[in-house]
Parts: structure tokens; sequence; C-alpha cells
């Protein structure tokens, strides 16, 4: 009997070794061994004494209860889940130990076990190493294969999210201006056509400071530069968030009003503007005073709204506020006529 219990004992070390994932099964079923990586799986402790069809569920193939019908299924691969959560699937393959044998249960089954293609999961949910598996089991070489790819991958998606930014940042400088911050001319178009493209309805004002020349010829650029930050500010604070504020050169600006449909409501921003516009704007203890001219036009005046059409219409409005003396604000209509077109208003 002490030479049939060492044969066992030195036989189980081999399995453990050889097959870390196997079942020794006694012929009542209940389970007599287990390896050792399959001893981690059960976290609701030892497997040992327990039924082995109550510690797995074979899915396929279906058979009925009893060792006898187990034993039948000896050489055919074994679809087979963990009862316990979260149910992990497992393959199998099954030898039964013949009556008389000496070395495991008389009449029980060998079960050897593997994860299959849920390896990966099973690692992660049970926080297996390369010393749960054989040696020989190919499944490490595959994990070493999935970190690897998991790092590649890792290293790719940190690599794309710093492009991306790289991209981004080179997209926003290439649309702003870097005097004030604003949008920039490059900015114009892409802007509206967004618009136009939603079929959003929209006002088009064009803003050309008044006196600013004076400014930069009697106080400096340095001057006027400030003042050029000091109108963007006030612009923008005046404006909604999905207000558009473009700097399209100079002292010319282009404001974009989403949803402002009412010809009516445009006196009423319009003089907000200028009227914050007017307000003097201090630098190096000197006053620097200057106005806006704004002309405007609604993007439900076209039967198909054109970016170069409303830009037009704009600059024959803004001429039309200037010629009326500065500090206000024209809407186009047709009855301003193109023969008014501007050749020159920019006139300080």
């Amino acid at each position: 009997m002490t030479g049939r219990s060492s044969d066992c004992s030195t036989l189980y070390l081999a399995l453990d070794l050889l097959c870390p994932m196997h079942l020794l099964v006694d012929q009542t079923g209940h389970i007599a061994q287990a390896g050792s990586t399959l001893r981690k799986l059960n976290r609701d402790g030892e497997p040992l004494g327990q039924r082995l069809l109550e510690f797995l569920e074979l899915r396929r193939p279906r058979i009925g209860q009893g060792m006898d019908n187990l034993r039948a299924l000896a050489g055919v691969k074994l679809h087979i889940a963990l009862r316990a959560p979260p149910r992990t699937e497992l393959k199998g393959v099954l030898f039964p130990i013949p009556a008389d044998a000496s070395w495991g249960p008389p009449g029980g089954a060998l079960l050897n076990l593997s994860f299959g293609i849920s390896v990966v999961d099973a690692v992660r949910d049970f926080a297996l190493t390369s010393a749960d598996f054989a040696a020989t089991d190919l499944a490490v070489e595959m994990l070493y294969l999935v970190e690897a790819k998991s790092a590649a991958m890792e290293a790719s998606r940190k690599l794309n999210l710093r492009l991306q930014g790289a991209r981004i940042a080179a997209e926003e400088q290439a649309f702003t201006d870097t005097l004030t911050g604003l949008k920039n001319r490059r900015a114009f178009e892409p802007v509206l056509n967004r618009l136009i493209e939603g079929e959003s309805d929209f006002a088009l004002m064009h803003l050309d400071l008044d006196h600013f020349k004076a400014v930069n010829d009697t106080m400096g650029h340095a001057a006027g530069d400030y003042v050029l930050q000091e109108v963007a500010r006030i612009l923008v604070t005046e404006c909604r968030r999905d207000d558009a504020v473009i700097r399209v050169g100079g002292d010319e600006f282009v404001l974009v009003f989403p949803g402002l449909t009412d010809p009516a409501r445009i006196p009423e921003v319009t003089a907000r503007l200028i009227r914050r516009l007017e307000v003097p704007i201090p630098f190096n203890g000197e006053t620097c005073r200057i106005s806006a001219s704004i002309g405007a036009t609604l993007s439900r005046g076209y039967n198909r709204p054109d970016i170069d059409q409303m830009m037009q219409d704009a600059d024959i409005a803004l001429y039309a506020a200037k010629d009326r003396g500065r500090g206000c604000h024209v809407i186009y209509s047709p009855a301003l006529g193109s023969s008014m077109a501007p050749t020159d208003r920019r006139r300080a």
C-alpha cells in the first residue's frame, strides 16, 4: 500500500508539473485531485471533494448523469465552463482510469483542461502568470505575443494622441490671429461653410474701425496693436459663445451671428458694439479714441447663401455706413446699388 501511495504522490507531482490544469475524478464523480492552476480558478475554496459537474458545466457534448456517461467521452474534445463567475470557458479531454489502476482513483477519470482562446481573459480575471502554465504550453508564448501587441498598441495609441494633439494645435495656430487670438482670415470660409451646409440662418457683419489710422500715426504701432487687442476682447465679450469673431486683416473684423435672422435686432446689436468701442482706451498715460462702422447682411436674403456675394454686400453696406459719417451701421439692401462697392473704404 505504501508503494502505491508513493507512486500516486509521484504521479500527482508529475501531473502538477506537466498538466497544472488537470482533475482526477473518482468513480462517484467527485474531484479527488486538482492541478495547481485549476485550484486558483476556484474562488470559493478548494475544489477537492466537490462533484465534478457541480464545479464545471459540460456544454458540449451533452450527456446524462453518472460516471459511465462521462467516461464514455474518452478522447472527445469537451467544451466546458466554470460554474462560478466569471464562467470562464475551457476546453478539455478525458482519459478513463481503469478499475484495476494503481496510479489513480480506480474507475474514475483524468480530465486535462486548457483555456483556448479565453486565456487572455483568464490571465486578467485570475491574475495568472507563466508559472501557472506548463513550460511547453503554447499559451505562454501567446501571452508574450499578446503582451507585446498590447504594449505596441498602447505605444501607438499614445503616439496617435500626440500626433492628433499636434495636428489640432497646428490647425488652431493656422486659423488663429497671433496678435489678437481671434480667428483669422483662413477661418472665415470654414465658419460660413459649416453654417451654409447645415442650412442654418445667420447674420454677417463687416466691422471696420474708425480713426484707427490716427492712433497709429500719432501714438505709434505699439498703441495700435494694443487697441486691436482691446477691440478683440470687447467684441468677444459682447458676442455669444457660438458667435464667431474673425480678424480678416488690419483693423477689419467679420462677425457671424448664427440664428440672428430678425432685421429689427441688428440695430440693437450694432449700437451696443459701437457704444463699447467708442469708450476711450488708455495707453501709456494717453487716450486712444476710436469708433466703428458696420455693414450687415442676413443669410435669409439669399436663395442660396454665397460667401463671396454676402461679403461683397456687407462691404457695400459698410461703405455706406462710412459715407454716412462713420460710427453707425447699415443693413444691406439691393437699393444701395452695386455702384457703392468700395474702392477704398478704410478711410481712417
